[in-house]
């Protein structure tokens, strides 16, 4: 429960949870290989977005050539990237449920910070703290740092931050990872997307007592 003393603070992953960063990252993509004479394939590494950008890179280029091109990525990325990529839906409304309780909100994402700063100006989705280029149990410490007691996100690494900093795990299936494999990654909550995230939250905050033996609140996949 929120108090003066401890107000309530939320983290949220940003590409599948709350922007679809799919077609911005495709394009960015495809410019990159056009560059390099490489031809990546673009459908099976949009799949399911999540890892860092070198991993998905990795299987397709020589080990030499990932690091700068990732840091080409990143160059062409504000141009391509950003006035193409659409809110999810949800999204916006999440975050008002999150300024309702009183409520600070954070975004612990994988992507470069300053693209990802990017997105949020553009999509006008306000936050008070941005912490990137962190992945998986790496997203612990910012989640800890910041007094967090939520993470939400789309992919089975984003309830490994979540588990490993020791807050609530809410999953949403608008990224690439089905239900079956988040709850066996240890997620608490499972929403369709999050338009179902401010009611589970109005019921959190009034009653923290419904809590598995971790602590974590626990909501049925079917509502």
């Amino acid at each position: 429960m929120t108090s003066p003393d401890r107000p309530l603070v939320v983290g949220f992953d940003l590409d599948m949870t709350l922007i679809d960063t799919r077609p911005g990252f495709a394009d960015t993509l495809r410019a990159l290989g056009d560059e390099l004479g490489v031809d990546l394939p673009v459908e099976q590494m949009t799949e399911r977005l999540g890892p860092p950008l070198d991993v998905l890179l990795a299987p397709h280029l020589p080990a030499e050539l990932v690091a700068p091109a990732g840091d080409r990525f990143r160059a062409l990325y504000p141009d391509l990237a950003v006035a193409g990529v659409p809110v999810l839906p949800g999204a916006h409304e999440a975050l008002a449920a999150v300024r309702r309780h009183g409520g600070r909100i954070l975004v612990v994402t994988g992507k470069y910070a300053p693209n990802a700063q990017r997105h949020l100006d553009h999509l006008g989705l306000d936050v008070d703290h941005l912490e990137g280029w962190v992945w998986g149990a790496l997203k612990a410490q910012p989640l800890r740092d910041e007094g967090a007691a939520v993470y939400v996100g789309d992919h089975v690494h984003d309830v490994e931050g979540a588990r490993a900093a020791g807050v609530v795990s809410v999953s949403v299936l608008t990224g690439g990872c089905e239900e079956a494999e988040l709850r066996e990654a240890g997620t608490d909550v499972v929403l369709p997307d999050l338009r179902g995230f401010p009611d589970w939250l109005d019921a959190f905050v009034a009653d923290p007592a419904g809590r598995t033996e971790s602590g974590a609140r626990v909501v049925p996949a079917d509502g």
